[in-house]
């Protein structure tokens, strides 16, 4: 199963502030949801174990993040997959851009995604609100690490 999410979130910082906590292991564990262990491996990878549950799917994901097309403190993309053992598995990317406005700093993302398994099996609303909450969680803590809440 495919799927694609956009968004974007008005931050009151500074590019420079939300790339370098973009890059952070510590943020960005704290910031996921269900994340257990965040660790950078190299300047572009990281690799990590979350905690997700999907209607009745609850599972474990070990993956690797890859970051490409690095251009601070404008964006960059990421790419990744995630095993989640008979759960099924996850694997995608997104492309993140920074821009200045109204004094901090816009975040846009664009995802694009593929899962297979037992997750794909529960159905593409049910998948699709879950990562839409999760990204919602992810940017709300986001938001709040780099000193305000979100713009509504």
């Amino acid at each position: 199963m495919a799927m694609t999410m956009t968004g974007e979130v008005q931050l009151p910082a500074t590019r420079e502030v939300v790339y370098a906590k973009l890059n952070d292991p510590e943020v960005l564990k704290a910031c996921i949801p269900g994340c257990e262990t965040l660790t950078l491996t190299s300047p572009t990878d990281f690799e990590a174990v979350a905690v997700t549950k999907i209607g009745p799917v609850k599972a474990r994901f070990k993956g690797k993040v890859h970051l490409t097309d690095l251009d601070p403190p404008n964006g960059y993309k990421i790419s990744g997959e995630g095993d989640g053992g008979v759960a099924g598995f996850a694997k995608g990317g997104a492309t993140v851009t920074l821009t200045e406005k109204d004094g901090g700093t816009l975040l846009t993302y664009n995802v694009e995604a593929q899962i297979g398994g037992k997750l794909a099996q529960l159905g593409q609303r049910l998948v699709n609100g879950a990562a839409k909450k999760t990204a919602d969680d992810f940017f709300k803590n986001f938001a709040a690490n780099v000193g305000g809440a979100p713009a509504a």
